[in-house]
This record gives C-alpha cells, sequence and structure tokens, in this order.
C-alpha cells in the first residue's frame, strides 16, 4: 500500500529501504483516487520512533493512505525536536473542523498519573470528543486505549504490582470479529506498562466487547460502537529492538526493571530479540484498515454525517 506523507518527513528514507511503497505529495495530487484519511495523534516522547513504527503497520493493505500527523498544543515534548514537530505535525486546532476516515491515538508514559493530573487531559478529552462525530473509526493504543475507556465508559486503570513487560500468548474471544479474521488461536503481542484496565469491569460493561485477552497480561483488544472504538492495551506496532532499548534505558538509570518476559533468547539481554509477534500486528492493522475503515467510510467525508 502507498502511503502518503510529507516529501522530506525524515523517516520517509527508512521505509523505502524496507521496500514499502511510499508516496510523495507531488505523486499523490496526480492521482485520480480519494486515499483514506488517516489522522496520528503521537503521544509517544520519541515522535520519529513512533512514525516509523505506525506507518509500517498501516502499509499492508493495497489502499493508499494519506497520514496527518496531529500534536496537542498544551503539552511541549521534551525528547524531540521543536522544528521536526512544528514542521511535520498539526495542532487539534488546525484540524478540528476536518473528517477522517481513521484516526490513532498512542499511548504516553503517564500512565502511573491519574488521568486528570496530566497536563494535556482537558485537549485530549475534546479530542477524544471529537472523534466521536469526525471520525469513521479510532484505534486507541495502550495509555490511549486506557484513556479512552476511561473517558467513554467510566472505567479506571489499576496500578500493578510489578511492570507488565515482555511479549505475551493471548487468545481469540470471539473469532466471528472481522478485527481478528485471520488470527491464530493463540498470538503474541509485546506490552510495556504499569497499569491495566481489570477485565472484570471491562466484562461487565455491556457496550464493550473483548475480542482477544491473555491469562497473564489481561485483555489485549476490544471494541466499542461496532468497531468505531477500538482498544488496543499493549503495542503491537512495536518493532524488533523496542523493548531493548526501554530495558537498557531503565537499566542504565538504576531502576527495578525485570529482563521483558518471553523476549530474550535465553533471557539474555545480550542475545539478539526475537521478533515473534510482527505477523499478528500487520493483520491487526490491516483489518482496521480494511474492515473498519475502507468499507464503512463514505466516499464523501463531508456530505455524509457520522
Amino acid at each position: 500500500m502507498p502511503i502518503r506523507v510529507q516529501n522530506d518527513l525524515p523517516v520517509k528514507e527508512i521505509l523505502e529501504q524496507e521496500n514499502i511503497f511510499v508516496m510523495d505529495e507531488y505523486r499523490a495530487a496526480h492521482q485520480q483516487i480519494r486515499p483514506i484519511s488517516i489522522g496520528l495523534l503521537n503521544l509517544m516522547p520519541l515522535k520519529e520512533d513512533t512514525e516509523l513504527q505506525i506507518l509500517r503497520s498501516l502499509s499492508n493493505t493495497p489502499l493508499q493512505i494519506d497520514v496527518t500527523f496531529v500534536r496537542v498544543s498544551s503539552h511541549v515534548s521534551k525528547n524531540t525536536s521543536t522544528s521536526h514537530i512544528y514542521k511535520f505535525y498539526e495542532p487539534f486546532d488546525e484540524i478540528k473542523n476536518k473528517k477522517f476516515d481513521g484516526f490513532i491515538i498512542t499511548g504516553a508514559p503517564v500512565e502511573q498519573m491519574p488521568f486528570e493530573e496530566v497536563d494535556y487531559w482537558e485537549e485530549l478529552k475534546e479530542i477524544m470528543d471529537w472523534t466521536v462525530t469526525n471520525v469513521t473509526s479510532t484505534l486507541h493504543l495502550c495509555w490511549g486505549a486506557q484513556a479512552g475507556i476511561y473517558h467513554h465508559y467510566g472505567i479506571d486503570k489499576v496500578q500493578l504490582p510489578k511492570k507488565q513487560f515482555g511479549i505475551f500468548p493471548h487468545r481469540v474471544r470471539n473469532r466471528k470479529i472481522p478485527l481478528v479474521r485471520g488470527f491464530d488461536d493463540v498470538f503474541y503481542a509485546p506490552h510495556s506498562r504499569h497499569t491495566e484496565v481489570p477485565k472484570e469491569l471491562l466484562e461487565k460493561e455491556e457496550r464493550i466487547m473483548i475480542l482477544a485477552d491473555s491469562k497473564e497480561a489481561g485483555v489485549f483488544l476490544c471494541m466499542a460502537r461496532e468497531g468505531r472504538q477500538i482498544f488496543v492495551m499493549g503495542h503491537p506496532e512495536y518493532d524488533r529492538m523496542t523493548l531493548d532499548g526501554e530495558y537498557k534505558r531503565d537499566k542504565g538509570k538504576g531502576l527495578d526493571i525485570q529482563i521483558p518476559v518471553n523476549y530474550y533468547p535465553g533471557d539474555d539481554p545480550k542475545e539478539k530479540p526475537q521478533l515473534i509477534w510482527r505477523s499478528h500486528a500487520n493483520n491487526l492493522y490491516s483489518n482496521w484498515v480494511n474492515y473498519y475503515v475502507y468499507q464503512v467510510t463514505p466516499y464523501d467525508l463531508y456530505g455524509t454525517p457520522f
């Protein structure tokens, strides 16, 4: 699938080296089709890493996708250059009158704080309310999923005894739902979080359907409003070395961090991590784009009410 991005986006070269078809703005403008419009609210500290991971994950369908990077105005990122953010990201105020086929809200390293203490919480609530009327389907990732469930359904996260950290097996609970079409009975996915949304509370909420969970890591995937809201509790978009970087970063800071589960061969951090979740991650993103965005979005986004 061709992904349409700005001509000089730094991760464009990396995607091209991976043989991912990246289309620049000039070429896309000369094609007589309407691309699928997806907004990405990137709340992760290392913006470029997340850009690469998400764009790579979106690259597995034959559709042309036009990605708009979105930022909150009420928070200043400390880990990505200001020039990069102001050049490639649009503030929410400048896109809130637009409509999108799909929208992604990423995780953020603020999960141990109460939601109301996050400095951009009020703006994020506005964005989440806006997605209900302006987006065909919204994909919430990790803390973004916890935030969406709390805001829309009033179910709060709880602190875990220790960090849920590693690659965990999950089982599909409802195979008839298109979002998990093509999944194996058991599949793996990365988790990196200190909190969770309790499964028993999600099971009591009739408006939410749990699609996949894990004995060790709890709920992984659930959805509401017939797929217009999708919540992913882990990080399927992570690449091979992401958990390795997190582990060595925290170890270097002297934090009490355990070796990621099911990650290093023989639990030896000197060994190259095994990549055992990519195929299902690609399947998840492809199913979302195909069944919950492309096949249900109106051709005229602005002439059709949501």
